[in-house]
């Protein structure tokens, strides 16, 4: 799977790349991050993205002379144009459908905002998917697009080892309920004991326990998790 990110602040993503499940996947293979600085398509000297608000008001925009000719040219790049995805706070809130949705491409290209946004004239042109990681605002959408490539990488085959850990992650489309405890040694710390049943080698008992357990926990924490047949 490829991602592009195109965004103001490329070296925001130095140690993302560097670290963990991300950088291994990028090692062996399975994944590629490529960074586009949008300053490389400015159409001045002094290499301006932004410009102050027609009609007034605080802060400055993002040109679309200077975001539409980048992402167009990004895309290009490769024969597949990918997933256009541009990171706002009024896009569709970002969860574990999208993220599996999002996986079934081979390319994603992320557009990642600062100050007061884009020029309306860029959404237009563009047609992007708009997506929003959640009801706040962050200071660009470069947070917003490590979160994205995070919770896609580990939908992608081989990524994380062992495929059956995603399908039982917590939101997934096989388990929709919230994971249940998980414990390892030792068997008993400052009083507390592991659960007798997981110590017990009956995997059909494990497997009951586990279920009620991941039920109880979304009645108690995420009640609004649970259908109506549930």
């Amino acid at each position: 799977m490829r991602f592009d990110v195109l965004t103001l602040f490329p070296e925001i993503f130095d140690g993302y790349l560097g670290s963990s499940v991300l950088k291994l996947a990028v090692q062996r293979g399975l994944v590629e991050v490529h960074r586009h600085n949008l300053r490389d398509w400015a159409v001045d000297r002094h290499r301006s993205v932004d410009d102050r608000p027609f009609g007034g008001g605080p802060g400055m925009v993002l040109r679309a002379d200077v975001v539409v000719p980048c992402v167009e040219t990004v895309r290009r790049q490769t024969g597949d144009a990918g997933r256009l995805v541009l990171l706002t706070p009024q896009g569709r809130r970002f969860d574990q459908r999208i993220a599996e949705e999002l996986a079934s491409h081979e390319r994603i290209v992320l557009l990642c905002g600062r100050y007061e946004g884009f020029d309306e004239r860029i959404r237009e042109i563009l047609e992007p998917d708009e997506i929003s990681i959640g009801d706040f605002v962050l200071n660009g959408g470069e947070t917003a697009a490590m979160v994205i490539i995070d919770t896609v990488i580990r939908l992608v085959p081989d990524v994380l080892g062992d495929d059956q850990s995603s399908r039982e992650d917590s939101f997934s489309t096989e388990n929709r309920w919230l994971e249940c405890a998980q414990y390892t040694r030792p068997r008993t710390f400052r009083g507390l004991e592991v659960p007798p049943v997981l110590l017990g080698g009956n995997h059909e008992e494990i497997a009951r326990w586990r279920q009620q357990d991941s039920r109880t926990r979304t009645e108690q924490r995420r009640a609004d998790l649970l259908g109506p047949d549930n």
